[in-house]
């Protein structure tokens, strides 16, 4: 029988207000509650604005808020050491729609948990996505009216059903629609 080394756990590394993201996140895999709090005071105000955005409800975005930050505690070890912005929208994002899928609309989801199920490291689309904000297409995006861009916001870059980004926005599905169908029309104008 083959004896295992036992590898013994560093100690967090120390962590200050000019540490970067990627030395607060090691910090955080290391279970270093500081770390964790400084991460949260740069990242949480952004992070609540966006959600806040997508949600009028500010009980909603708190609690997707706090389980961004309950899945960062469990997961910085997993951090690719990518974009660790885009990683916290992931992560934000996919809480916010679980939160709201939650909140006795049992005909928007499954009832299955997708915690457990969510990615912790950015996708290429969500990387995309979230370089659309910078590009050609997000200065299109700005120039949208509030109602055409919220709903282009939900359904194609949050990923939103039409019934989901309805329910998110407070408006009929039908409104959706038809909402989508002109933010395109104007999209294709701007960029063409």
């Amino acid at each position: 029988m083959r004896a295992f080394p036992f590898r013994r756990r560093e100690p967090p590394p120390g962590v200050g207000a000019d540490s970067s993201d990627a030395e607060l996140l090691a910090a955080v895999a290391a279970r270093s509650t500081p770390a964790l709090r400084i991460l949260h005071q740069r990242h949480a105000p952004w992070l609540r604005a966006r959600l806040a955005g997508r949600c009028p409800d500010p009980d909603v975005v708190d609690d997707a808020l706090q389980e961004t930050f309950l899945a960062v505690w469990r997961s910085a070890g997993r951090f690719d050491g990518g974009n660790t912005a885009g990683w916290l929208w992931t992560i934000a994002i996919r809480r916010l729609v679980s939160a709201l899928r939650g909140r006795g609309s049992r005909w928007i989801g499954t009832g299955e948990s997708e915690t457990a199920h969510a990615p912790v490291s950015a996708s290429a689309e969500d990387v995309v996505l979230l370089g659309v904000e910078h590009g050609d297409l997000g200065g299109a995006l700005t120039r949208l009216p509030q109602e055409l861009r919220a709903v282009i916001e939900a359904t194609v870059l949050d990923g939103l059903t039409t019934r989901e980004a309805a329910h998110l926005l407070g408006i009929p599905e039908g409104t959706v629609k038809s909402r989508a169908m002109r933010a395109r029309a104007r999209l294709r104008e701007e960029l063409s």
